[in-house]
């Protein structure tokens, strides 16, 4: 009984312990993102988001390719030779 009348403290305790303050980096970040260099927003964050975009592009460029072929071979009526 003794254990359950002292959870509330261990709790208590548990939540008011200090947390290590992490910068703040927004406003860092939203500088990089709002600077006019010419560049569209999903590839201001650096050479993972062009990498990123380029692999993007690839497979949505090959999968529509692919899926094209499928469609024309379907279309195309089969020789009875």
């Amino acid at each position: 009984m003794r254990h359950l009348l002292s959870v509330p403290r261990l709790a208590s305790r548990a939540f008011s312990t200090t947390v290590r303050q992490m910068k703040n980096k927004v406003p860092d970040r939203q500088k990089v993102f709002l600077e006019d260099n010419g560049l569209p927003v999903h590839i201001k964050g650096g050479t993972t988001d062009v990498l990123l975009y380029r692999l993007t592009m690839t497979i949505t460029l090959a999968g529509t390719a692919f899926s094209c072929y499928w469609l024309l071979l379907a279309c195309m009526p089969k020789s009875k030779a």
